[in-house]
């Protein structure tokens, strides 16, 4: 099998201020046609930034379309001209005040390939040295220090339902443990 779908056709609903929503006709293997609806996301980034003690950088915040307060690592949209890690710690400074040092990627995740295009990009770091935080205008949250083992036991029961977060923890805590990191 050639696992390919055509595009036949495209058509613009939405155009926000961050997604682009679209209907596509597309050909299928079979030669039947399928409509896809696509979101259009420019992508994000994550940040696991940890300190000397082992603890790593989250930040807890209001998350409008889940109506609660999420704990998350530090994490942004991408900003055009800037590449992931260039994002990553601008975001990791904006909204800690933490500088990292001794950036590494943990790769890249689709957080929901079945509709959305977004591609969030991983980082870990070491925290160097902290400075002023410069959250956004329309940006609230608390910053909270979790030990690195905390932190996983969160993920495994459930306490962290954020994806890129879990992943980056997970990641994070794996690399550690095989000395990598």
């Amino acid at each position: 099998m050639e696992l390919f779908e055509k595009t036949l056709k495209s058509q613009d609903i939405f155009e926000g201020k961050v997604i682009h929503v679209m209907l596509d006709e597309v050909e299928l293997e079979n030669g039947d046609t399928a409509m896809r609806e696509i979101v259009a996301h420019p992508g994000g980034v994550c940040v696991a930034a940890i300190d000397e003690n082992n603890e790593l950088f989250f930040v807890r915040q209001f998350r409008y379309p889940y109506k609660e307060v999420t704990l998350e690592l530090p994490a942004g949209k991408l900003e055009k001209g800037s590449t992931p890690l260039e994002n990553g710690k601008r975001e990791l400074l904006e909204e800690t005040g933490a500088v990292g040092r001794e950036y590494m990627s943990l790769g890249k995740l689709y957080p929901s390939p079945g509709y959305c295009g977004e591609i969030i990009h991983l980082y870990f770091c070491k925290v160097d040295h902290y400075e002023k935080q410069q959250l956004d205008s329309d940006e609230f949250l608390n910053i909270e220090k979790i030990h690195i083992d905390r932190a996983v036991e969160m993920v495994l029961n459930n306490e962290l339902p954020d994806s890129k977060t879990q992943v980056a923890v997970l990641k994070t805590a794996a690399l550690m443990k095989k000395g990598i990191l």
